[in-house]
Formats: structure tokens, C-alpha cells, sequence
């Protein structure tokens, strides 16, 4: 990055621990999806945003596993215009934005594809001084084929690491992941099967900058436990034409909620943000058949009840738990 690039601002601490927390993460992360997949790699191109900051964008492609995903990470900022006054409904002369952000869609539709974000945002006053910070982020599956044990297994590990934060968080970030990622157009079909999601928190005298920090910091390493391991166990499962059309189907849904309702996709748009790395969240393929709908009763449409409504998986864990434990009983 230029240094003609870079701001003036009085205290960057915050920002420098942030944007040095998602390169770090931004690394480990795509080793770690590299070793799942055995033989595609990450490429990368660092770019610089017109008005201010840049990104590290890395993408892989046509792999054993993955058919297409990106890790990117961006360091960003500039003038608060009209533009995202009017849109994003933010004041103050100057921004301040970082985050890393990642879509991986598998090539087997046995495996689920994923999301996740985490990010940081500041506004300025005219001279330079910070009159607003939050923070914002989470992880959700969209499975194309419902594996009970799969999607318990995925809420449990965000629990776990929203637990280190504070033991209300899990529930109250899974309901807004629930409620945000729905295709509303679609009589409130959600794009997959949840996870967590927030946005806009901001600090308190007991939740403080390095509160945010290490929460983040829990759940984004939450990552590679949560979903590698769902992707390793399925990664080498047969699969049909049929399962392909389906997979195709969802990734339609998948595009349509990006390109109607995602913030984050509008907000980079909104911001003159690298459309290229916007729209890496994108599948390489996707269908749109007019007005289909899966064999009622089939496995396609067992997927497809269970984003119409959110479910309680740690409530089901433990309903499993207590049915296993009382089969135990009776046979001792």
C-alpha cells in the first residue's frame, strides 16, 4: 500500500491489531482448506482501491475439493459521501473499514459450502478523530443435503467459541444469523442452515476493543474444526447428475441473496470496492429452473424444509444424547 494511501488518524492501535489478526488468520486458513483439498492452491493479487487502502485477494479454483472459493482480506478507507449516507445510513466525514471475508463451494454436492466474515469499522470527524466504532462478523453453512450430525456439529463448535466471549452471545447471534440470511423474496427461505451472525457492536467499559478482538479472533480459528472436518468426512463420497442439478439449484438461491441482500456485498459496491473480490462469493455454476421444486420427501426436499424454518440443534444434541443414553439403560 502507497503511502500517500495511508491515513491520518490519532490513535490506529486498534487498527493495526485488527488488520494484523485477519492477514494472520487469512494465512492460516487457506493452508488449511490447501491440505483439505491435496492439490489446488491459493493464488493471490494485492491490489489498491481508488481513494484509499487496498486488499490481499486469494483464490482457489478447479481443485480435487473445492470448485471455487476466495479468502480476501481488505484494509480500506476514505471520504463518507451522500451516496453511502443515503445507503448505508453512516455520518461523519471520513471511514475506516478491515475485515476478511470467504465463500468456499465445493465441487461434491456431499459437501456443504460456507461463509464467513469478520470485520471492523470506524468513522472521523473533520479533524481526524474517531466518533464511531463496531464491529461485526460470523459463519454459516448451506449444505445441499441435511446431515443432522454435520449441522450439530457446526453449531457446537460456534457455541464453544462464543462461549469464551460470553455465554449469551451464541443464541443471540445464531437467531441473527437465522433472521438475516433469508431470501425474503422466497417466502422466507433461508440460504442455508445458520451458524452465527453480528454486526454493528460496539465497545463498553466492559467489552472493550480487545474483547471484540479476541472474539473474533475465537470464532474465525473456530473455522477450521467446524467445517474442514465436514468437509474431509465427505469429500470423497460418490454422487450423481441429479446431485449436481440440486447443488445447482441452492447455488442459484445462494446468488440471489448476495445480489438482493447481502450488506456486505452492498456496501462494497456502495464504497467503489474491487468488484472482482465483491463477487468472489459467486459459484462457478448455478441453475435457475423455472418454478421447480424437489420430490416431496426426497433428500432434496428434506434440505429444503429445514431452511424454512430455523431449528434448535443444541436442543436436538441433547434430545439425541438423552434418547442414546435411555437405549443404554434398557439393556443393561
Amino acid at each position: 500500500m502507497s503511502e500517500h494511501n495511508r491515513p491520518v488518524i490519532q490513535d490506529n492501535s486498534v487498527r493495526t491489531a485488527f488488520s494484523a489478526f485477519i492477514h494472520q488468520l487469512q494465512d492460516d486458513i487457506c493452508t488449511a482448506l490447501e491440505t483439505c483439498d491435496g492439490r489446488a492452491k491459493f493464488i493471490e493479487e494485492v491490489w489498491e482501491r481508488d481513494g484509499g487502502g487496498g486488499g490481499r485477494t486469494r483464490v482457489i479454483s478447479n481443485g480435487d475439493v473445492f470448485e471455487k472459493g476466495g479468502v480476501n482480506t481488505s484494509v480500506v478507507f476514505g471520504e463518507v459521501t451522500d451516496v453511502m449516507r443515503k445507503a448505508l445510513g453512516i455520518d461523519g466525514k471520513k471511514w475506516f473499514a478491515c475485515g476478511i471475508s470467504s465463500v468456499i463451494h465445493p465441487f461434491n454436492p456431499k459437501v456443504p459450502t460456507v461463509h464467513f466474515n469478520y470485520r471492523m469499522f470506524e468513522l472521523y470527524n473533520e479533524n481526524d478523530e474517531i466518533i464511531d466504532r463496531w464491529y461485526g462478523g460470523g459463519t454459516d453453512l448451506t449444505p445441499y443435503y441435511l446431515v443432522e450430525d454435520d449441522v450439530i456439529h457446526f453449531h457446537e463448535t460456534f457455541k464453544k467459541a462464543c462461549d469464551k466471549s460470553d455465554a449469551s452471545f451464541y443464541t443471540t447471534f445464531k437467531k441473527q444469523c437465522d433472521d438475516y440470511f433469508v431470501n425474503h423474496h422466497r417466502n422466507g427461505e433461508r440460504r442455508g442452515l445458520g451458524g452465527i451472525f453480528y454486526d454493528y457492536q460496539k465497545e463498553t467499559p466492559t467489552k472493550d476493543h480487545q474483547f471484540w478482538l479476541n472474539h473474533a479472533n475465537n470464532c474465525g480459528y473456530a473455522f477450521m474444526d467446524a467445517y474442514i472436518t465436514i468437509a474431509d468426512k465427505h469429500k470423497h463420497e460418490s454422487f450423481t447428475p441429479e446431485n449436481k442439478f440440486w447443488q445447482e439449484i441452492r447455488r442459484g438461491r445462494y446468488v440471489e441473496f448476495n445480489l438482493v441482500h447481502d450488506r456486505g456485498t452492498i456496501f462494497g459496491l456502495k464504497t467503489n470496492g474491487r468488484t472482482e473480490s465483491i463477487l468472489m462469493s459467486l459459484p462457478a455454476t448455478v441453475r435457475f429452473e423455472y418454478n421447480y421444486h424437489p420430490e416431496p420427501g426426497s433428500e432434496e426436499d428434506k434440505l429444503l424444509q429445514a431452511c424454512l424454518v430455523p431449528r434448535d440443534w443444541m436442543a436436538e444434541k441433547e434430545a439425541i444424547a438423552l434418547d442414546w443414553a435411555s437405549k443404554v439403560n434398557k439393556t443393561c
